[in-house]
């Protein structure tokens, strides 16, 4: 494979302070999107399974899982803000969900920890991606299974206005959005080949990356 130069931030990108609840609140519009996920991902999952998201955000993934079955869930987050946030959500939702502080290059786990583990919309924000991913496959079971959901690089701007839409979003909400994707998140994310040569170095036993218009949904195995 030829190797294709990957530009990576300087350090893990992460929200604090007032702008932590400003995404917080702007997030909790897409709720359908953690509900239809949750949904789907409860679904194949055996009960009891330990499941873990990296950069959950304000939680709301695992928190629509923990009503969904009766899984053992846990989020790890480089901010302390986001970690206080998705507690606080999961306990006036009244489910249960642990959520702490940590790298997603470092995770805080031991070996093989969780059957099932997601990273979404974070995975361009990390300084040292492949480490990541080789942190992902060390605190999965065997046999576990990784999914990662992120924008693509090539993304174009209809496509990305047509996804912005479909969110549900209030108008200034949508608009920002919009800015957003242009000015950071595409220029951040990664391409399908770049995904390939991160994830050939991960040491998954097999991987497989489906891409629409707007991203890639990729799943790990190992």
């Amino acid at each position: 494979m030829t190797a294709v130069a990957i530009r990576t931030p300087k350090r893990d990108r992460g929200i604090e302070g007032a702008a932590a609840r400003y995404y917080a609140a702007g997030t909790g519009e897409m709720m359908h999107e953690f509900e239809e996920l949750a949904q789907r991902i409860a679904g194949e999952l055996p009960p009891g399974s330990a499941v873990l998201e990296v950069a959950p955000g304000p939680g709301y993934f695992c928190i629509e899982l923990a009503r969904r079955g009766s899984f053992t869930i846990t989020g790890v987050d480089i901010r302390s803000a986001m970690v206080q946030i998705a507690t606080g959500k999961a306990e006036a939702a009244g489910v249960t969900a642990r959520f702490i502080q940590g790298s997603a290059s470092n995770l805080p786990f031991p070996n093989d920890s969780f059957d099932f583990l997601l990273c979404r919309a974070a995975f361009k924000n990390f300084a040292q991606p492949v480490a990541a991913l080789q942190q992902m496959c060390r605190v999965l079971k065997p046999g576990g299974r990784g999914m990662i959901i992120d924008l693509k690089r090539n993304a174009s701007p209809r496509a990305v206005s047509r996804y912005v839409d479909s969110m549900g979003l209030s108008t200034m909400n949508r608009i920002m959005t919009k800015l957003v994707f242009r000015t950071t998140l595409i220029r951040s994310a990664y391409t399908r080949q770049q995904f390939r040569q991160m994830l050939a170095q991960a040491g998954f036993s097999k991987t497989e990356i489906l891409e629409s218009e707007v991203g890639f949904e990729i799943t790990m195995t190992k």
